[in-house]
């Protein structure tokens, strides 16, 4: 449940002609299981095949054949329930869902309407530094996806792609809890980030293996919270669906352009119909695509090919405990363990790989300046040549090397700069390269004292007005770091300067 220490953002308002609107956000999520094989054949799911290469007799809806349940897709669906902290539904129930698509080659869809394999669930959504969004979820079911239509391949003909017929998809179904743009796409990143944790989605949004339809509705302040106590939906505005959202950028544009056309026909006296909507992303709105169904229009009946799906509760208990640990409870744990603020946690467990590596550079290193090395240095320049961790150049055995010479105090942090790159471009370990190339930091007092002493002496002038200022005292020491080419302790530089200068 949401902590305490938690504060809730306060919803989004939109200021109209005539009130002040709020929002009312619901998303259903479509998160292609990661599975090598499909919902009910063992075609592959490899994207990127020849169209119409990994099709089965099932998937092209060939008479007589029957579909077969894919296992290990139900255990992801557990496996992702689990994550959600949501009830696991031990019986459950395939429907088929009718409606017509030219890529759609059985003429209805395998779906879970009324016995889902997941029930209730939840998603801490952190908007920032100790305040986030509790989003409920309704339940997720398991549904085969469709084919795909192209239609820019020829000016008089469409063709069509069934290699992600068949394929299987989770739809995680929100309650209406998110209040804005933001909002939402926070929401859909952590999800995302939540699935990738479970290696049960790899929320790849440009492949189109994680997209979300999204429910916008408005309402007056206050009617939302009518809706809460009641349940009764009609304290919100009629909602419109926005379909097939790849994009957190394209998600708030649409929010936004579709909230303000539906304040803009209600202030005008008007009513928004249900409807679903695609958002047009080069002119930047929203247009109808067709009447919103309801579930008696897909006339939804038990699917007669499959049985009831019943699993048992030691199977799951037995997914439970092999599930990792979790965003939340990571960036917990770094915080805590490391001493890291709630914000480089964040930004160290937002992907496995980032954290993976983290974790192995701060191993026998102080864990705040190994973050510091990882997120500025590491991250900095792999986003700069747009790398990503996986391909870094820098192993984590070498970054923690040269943050352990640091620690020693035989590097200063601007050789340690120095030395970071070399190992960058070149490899190497660090304190070899140190050695070899001379690279090691001055700690004799005596040599540093003889530095500080040729600088003062060849600057009177300057040592009268450092006297007077003792702020002007870091030309002294800057002076001295040139002339040790940055080799001396920058510690050992400060206080003898001081010493010399009386302060």
């Amino acid at each position: 449940m949401l902590d305490l220490s938690y504060e809730t953002p306060k919803p989004k308002v939109i200021a109209g002609a005539k009130h002040d609107w709020e929002l009312v956000i619901g998303l259903e999520v479509h998160a292609q299981v990661a599975s090598k094989a499909k919902l009910f054949s063992g075609a592959s799911t490899k994207f990127g095949a020849e169209p119409n290469s990994n099709v089965a007799f099932v998937d092209a809806a060939m008479p007589g054949m029957l579909p077969v349940i894919n296992e290990f897709c139900v255990e992801q669906a557990v496996r992702t329930g689990l994550g959600l902290k949501a009830q696991i539904n031990l019986k459950s129930a395939f429907d088929r869902k009718n409606y017509f698509y030219p890529d759609l080659p059985q003429g209805y869809q395998i779906s879970q309407l009324y016995h889902p394999i997941v029930g209730e669930g939840e998603v801490l959504v952190d908007m920032e530094p100790g305040i986030a969004r509790l989003v409920r979820i309704e339940r997720i079911h398991i549904e085969q996806d469709a084919g795909k239509s192209i239609h820019d391949m020829d000016p008089n003909m469409s063709f069509v792609d069934l290699n992600r017929t068949g394929v299987a998809l989770m739809e995680i179904v929100s309650r209406p809890d998110i209040r804005g743009p933001e909002e939402a796409a926070a929401y859909v990143t952590k999800l995302r980030q939540i699935l990738r944790y479970l290696g049960t989605c790899d929320g790849n949004m440009q492949n189109g293996n994680l997209r979300a339809d999204v429910n916008v509705s408005i309402c007056l302040p206050g009617q939302y919270e009518k809706y809460q106590e009641t349940g009764d939906f009609s304290h919100l505005g009629t909602r419109c669906e926005i379909k097939n959202m790849n994009s957190m950028r394209f998600i708030q544009a649409a929010i936004d352009y579709e909230a303000r056309r539906q304040i803009a026909i209600v202030e005008a006296g008007g009513t928004v119909d249900q409807e679903t909507r695609l958002y047009d992303p080069d002119k930047g709105e929203t247009r109808s695509m067709r009447s919103k169904e309801e579930a008696h229009d897909y006339r939804y009946f038990p699917d007669p090919d499959l049985l009831p799906l019943e699993i048992e509760q030691a199977w799951v208990d037995e997914i439970a405990a092999s599930l990792p640990e979790l965003p939340d409870a990571k960036k917990a744990r770094f915080v805590t363990e490391f001493g890291l603020s709630e914000y480089d946690a964040s930004v160290l467990t937002a992907d496995t790989a980032n954290a993976s590596y983290f974790e192995e550079v701060a191993n026998g290193t102080d864990g705040k300046l190994a973050a510091n090395w990882v997120i500025n240095e590491l991250f900095g320049r792999l986003k700069k040549e747009d790398h990503s961790i996986e391909d870094s150049p820098v192993s984590p055995a070498q970054l923690a090397g040269i943050i352990k010479l640091i620690q020693k105090g035989d590097i200063s942090g601007k050789i340690a700069k120095d030395l970071f790159e070399i190992v960058y471009t070149e490899g190497g370990d660090p304190a070899r390269i140190v050695e070899d190339r001379g690279m090691k930091q001055v700690t004799d007092t005596g040599a540093i004292e003889a530095a500080v002493d040729e600088i003062i002496a060849a600057n009177p002038a300057q040592v009268e007005k450092a006297k007077a200022n003792p702020k002007l005292a870091g030309w002294f020491v800057g002076q001295v770091m040139k002339a040790t080419g940055g080799k001396a302790n920058p510690k050992a530089v400060n206080e003898i300067v001081a010493a010399k200068l009386g302060q």
